[in-house]
């Protein structure tokens, strides 16, 4: 009833929100993206995007069919892999970015490592900026990470609205320097909250800085200030900030997967891990059972 190539149309436009993206990620005409989208409501009798000249959201019954569309499409790539008795081998090097720490990465992980058990995965849990360099520097074979509006690099996973958020009980006075809660340079939340705020003529002051997310979001619980997060992916207990208080605008940004240079021994891991968060990266948008705990895995 659902043809694969379909789902998988269907989950690039839901985690981009933009046919043009996710014809460029699946070598696709945009019109052939429109059409397996068609395809797909038509088979379903239901609308699953609304849409106009500016903006894709999914509509209720797009958000029912995301979980649909990745348990079909992880079990025929299962179906696959056991009748053609494809195994992998050989060393992982994966980074993921801090954003991921209190999402369903590690059921995705748990997943990948369940299929190719003899692969060696190493994961790496940093900040997307250092990533970045350690993936140019040769040190990883695969980053999942944020990047900045204007590079063009990697596989865009979905796309997300950069938000203002803190404690409920926070107030900021118009008066006095915004206190910011960020991670240290080359972080990318960082220099993109300076940013709006110098654009705005907004002045600032740094209140915390932690390399790691439960670090920032301690200090956001305390109520020491405010940080700039992705609007999916609000940790418990902190708010988005509400627009009396002033703040300006932090744009969109995108969360990528990079390759690094292509190693013969990690090429084809790499290439089945990407196509492995990029079928399930629906999950990235909610809390997992387990975060990426540091103590468990190479910081």
């Amino acid at each position: 009833m659902y043809d694969p190539s379909h789902l998988r149309t269907f989950l690039s436009v839901a985690q981009t929100l933009s046919f043009t993206q996710a014809a460029r990620r699946l070598g696709l005409r945009q019109s052939t993206v429109s059409q397996h989208v068609r395809r797909l409501e038509d088979a379903t009798g239901r609308q699953l995007f609304s849409r106009d000249t500016h903006s894709v959201e999914l509509t209720e019954d797009g958000e029912a069919m995301l979980g649909f569309a990745r348990r079909i499409l992880e079990v025929h790539e299962q179906a696959t892999a056991f009748f053609t008795g494809t195994r992998l081998r050989g060393r992982l090097r994966f980074g993921a970015s801090e954003d991921f720490v209190l999402t369903r990465l590690p059921e995705i992980l748990e997943g990948f490592r369940h299929d190719h058990p003899e692969v060696d995965l190493e994961l790496t849990v940093e900040l997307s900026g250092t990533l970045h360099e350690q993936l140019a520097a040769g040190k990883l074979d695969l980053v999942l990470a944020k990047r900045r509006p204007e590079d063009p690099r990697g596989e865009p996973v979905w796309r997300d609205r950069l938000v203002w958020i803190g404690a409920e009980r926070l107030r900021l006075d118009a008066d006095r320097p915004v206190p910011l809660i960020v991670y240290p340079p080359p972080g990318i939340t960082r220099a993109l909250a300076m940013e709006a705020l110098q654009r705005q003529g907004r002045e600032w002051r740094v209140a915390c800085t932690s390399g790691s997310l439960n670090g920032l979001i301690a200090a956001a619980r305390a109520g020491l200030g405010v940080m700039a997060h992705s609007r999916g992916l609000v940790p418990p207990g902190l708010v988005r900030v509400p627009e009396r208080a002033g703040l300006p605008e932090l744009g969109r940004v995108d969360f990528v997967l990079v390759h690094g240079r292509r190693h013969p021994s990690a090429q084809g891991a790499a290439d089945a891990l990407a196509s492995a968060i990029l079928a399930s990266g629906d999950r990235l948008h909610r809390p997992g059972r387990r975060g990426l705990g540091q103590p468990d895995y190479r910081p």
